[in-house]
């Protein structure tokens, strides 16, 4: 573990290989009165993903100088990104690796409402690649996502469900996808693809959920479903259109919510 050359968000040189490569990692915490959330899940992915990347892991210091401070409001948003830093010829990395990390906490608040009536997602017609070395690590280059959500604008859908090219539901654009058979709550396994969130660590650590698959044709006959992330939290869907906006199923909202309520506990907001 080293510490990284700390760099102000508005200086990164033209020649920094997470902006030309994608070559590096980010986490997205939340803080909750000015403290992390699953602050250890967060660094163990991170730890992960810099063992996948051969990327030198920063010292614990530096990373918890990223979110020591005054609380700037209740809920704050913490994004962390640690790139390979500057050098190598082309993709060939430097001799010596120095790599940059940067931070920014932003104002946040969690949509209350989205956890109360739940949400509409629809299912996207990107298809995301299975390359299993980087498969559940948050490394820079998300274009996959990034064109999945391009796919819809109308403001009532929620998010957007991706698969992979076999036909496996992975994960939602920017959250992680939970769904409920013969009473049991259930995840897609992530050994090929998609970014293994820290609240569904907690999950599987805590033995509230296991791990599946499930393909895009089994979708619509399961019992429950949600999306989920350790910042928005959980919402309920309650309805799944496909790509091209027509019904394929509708779910009744249930209260209580055991698993939302269990989720939320982990996240301190409750």
């Amino acid at each position: 573990m080293l510490t990284p050359t700390l760099c102000d968000d508005q200086s990164v040189p033209f020649d920094d290989r997470g902006l030309a490569y994608g070559d590096g990692l980010f986490e997205t915490v939340l803080l909750r009165t000015g403290k992390p959330v699953l602050w250890r899940y967060h660094r163990e992915r991170l730890a992960q993903g810099c063992h996948r990347l051969g990327l030198p892991l920063p010292c614990q210091e530096a990373l918890d100088a990223t979110w020591q401070g005054d609380p700037t409001a209740e809920f704050e948003v913490l994004k962390l990104i640690l790139t390979r830093g500057s050098g190598g010829r082309g993709y060939a990395q430097p001799d010596q690796i120095t790599p940059r990390l940067l931070s920014r906490r932003t104002p946040f608040q969690p949509s209350v409402k989205r956890w109360q009536e739940g949400v509409t997602v629809r299912l996207c017609d990107l298809r995301l690649a299975r390359q299993p070395r980087l498969a559940g690590i948050k490394h820079l280059n998300r274009l996959e996502n990034v064109l999945a959500r391009q796919e819809w604008g109308d403001a009532t859908i929620a998010e957007g469900l991706l698969a992979d090219s076999e036909g496996l539901v992975v994960e939602a654009t920017s959250m992680n996808v939970f769904w409920q058979q013969a009473g049991k709550v259930l995840t897609p396994l992530l050994d090929q693809c998609g970014v293994a969130g820290t609240l569904r660590a907690a999950l599987l650590e805590y033995g509230a959920v296991a791990q599946a698959s499930l393909t895009l044709h089994q979708l619509a006959d399961v019992e429950r479903l949600w999306v989920a992330n350790s910042v928005q939290g959980v919402w309920p869907v309650t309805t799944l259109l496909a790509a091209d906006g027509s019904l394929l199923q509708r779910w009744p909202l249930s209260q209580p919510d055991p698993f939302q309520r269990l989720a939320h506990q982990l996240l301190g907001v409750v």
